[in-house]
């Protein structure tokens, strides 16, 4: 074990801003969640800072976490860099805006990347990602939203003009001296380390290598929740308190905005459930019906929430959707949803750019993390102008039992009290 130190999250959008922090705040780390000009979270342990540039070109999306390392990163706080694990958004253009920072301060840095998540299927083999044992280039998430030609780890970095350094399976299970030296030999090379890993044991052998005694001050740890996991049981930390929550007599808000198969799977599965009202919004609806009809069904929404209903809201995009369309709709959704705020008792949010959008419309400026109800899936707090529980989920994770399993257990927090 090592001594708790504190952590900069950087992260390309809300969910996985939300579902690596948590991994340092169900250990007991004060954590919390904040995006656009939020301030530093001097006083907190772990700041996870949503970058918001998931939808971003890789120029522009380098420019911001440049920006933000610049304003959030100070002597003493180690650096997570989340990518997606399936490689979405500007990974390698992000890693390499933030090498380039810490270079200019420090004159040197080094980046181990482990992107693994085995708790969701995301495993790394031979530097390649892998999916439920399948190559990435095979998945639905890659046919639908894609930023690289392949699910090669070094032709990502090649192509951000980032060398690398392999380092397979069999060194990471080597034993930590063999692990380290190889480390070792990639940051004397300047390469980043891309590093295998099929178990949530071996991304425990990566942190313990690289978490040893004599680490870099300018090491960056490049990943997605699996690796935040790993670190944060490597460090002496606090057990966890219990959380008292109060919240409002309104129901649940459940809105559905991704189009990952798991999340239409999931909303099949809530809308079925008792207690629950089911209200399809088509995109049109959101951009171009008239105020009349969007005024009608939003009134459904918040008295179902009023009378202490949980309603799920679900964007229907039918077979065909328009992808670029995305971004207008979840700023529409958002808008369109507003109304309805002060009636909640809960949120869930299912996709990073959906609950971003919730969020700022809804003027919360930040969440405050409390536990993990199943992996990858975040229980917290809002702040700012409403304050009620949150579940965020990535629209890619979790199983078609993941937004019951949440809505119940925000129904035991409106009924209890209690996170647990």
């Amino acid at each position: 074990m090592t001594v708790a130190r504190r952590w900069l999250i950087l992260a390309d959008d809300l969910t996985g801003a939300a579902d690596c922090a948590i991994a340092f705040a169900r250990r007991g780390r004060r954590t919390c969640v904040q995006c656009g000009e939020a301030g530093s979270g001097a006083e907190d342990d772990v700041v996870s800072h949503d970058a918001d540039s998931r939808q971003l070109g890789p120029e522009a999306a380098a420019s911001r976490h440049a920006a933000l390392l610049d304003r959030l990163h100070h002597p003493g706080r180690s650096i997570l860099k989340k990518i997606d694990s399936t490689l979405r958004g500007q990974p390698a253009a992000e890693l390499a805006a933030t090498l380039e920072g810490l270079r200019r301060r420090h004159g040197a840095a080094f980046a181990i990347l482990a992107p693994a998540f085995p708790a969701t299927g995301r495993t790394t083999r031979d530097g390649r990602i892998m999916v439920e044992g399948r190559p990435l280039e095979e998945t639905e998430l890659w046919r639908r939203d894609r930023t690289y030609a392949t699910g090669s780890l070094p032709a990502m970095l090649e192509g951000a003009g980032l060398p690398s350094a392999t380092i397979a399976l069999a060194t990471v299970r080597a034993g930590p001296e063999s692990l380290r030296e190889a480390l070792a030999q990639a940051a004397r090379a300047g390469a980043v380390a891309v590093l295998d890993a099929e178990s949530d044991d071996d991304l425990a052998r990566i942190a313990e290598a690289g978490l040893a005694p004599g680490a870099r001050a300018s090491l960056v740890w490049v990943g997605s929740a699996g690796l935040a996991h790993a670190l944060a049981a490597r460090e002496t930390a606090p057990a966890a308190p219990s959380e008292n929550i109060s919240t409002g007599s309104g129901g649940t808000l459940v809105v559905v905005g991704s189009l990952a198969a798991a999340s239409r799977a999931a909303a099949r599965r809530l809308a079925g459930e008792a207690g629950v009202r089911h209200v399809p919004v088509a995109p049109d609806l959101l951009l171009a019906a008239d105020e009349t009809e969007r005024a009608r069904c939003r009134n459904a929404v918040t008295a179902g929430v009023s009378a202490g209903d949980d309603v799920l809201v679900e964007v229907a995009m039918g077979e065909a959707p328009d992808l670029a369309l995305g971004p207008r709709l979840a700023d529409a959704l958002g808008a369109w949803l507003a109304p309805a705020a002060p009636h909640l008792g809960g949120l869930v949010a299912t996709g990073g750019e959906t609950a971003a959008a919730l969020l700022a419309h809804f003027r919360v400026d930040g969440l405050r993390l409390i536990d993990e109800i199943e992996a990858g899936v975040s229980l917290g707090l809002t702040r700012g102008a409403l304050r009620v529980p949150i579940v965020t989920k990535a629209g890619a994770f979790g199983t078609p039992e993941t937004l019951v399993r949440a809505v119940h257990h925000l129904r035991a927090i409106r009924n209890q009290g209690s996170s647990t």
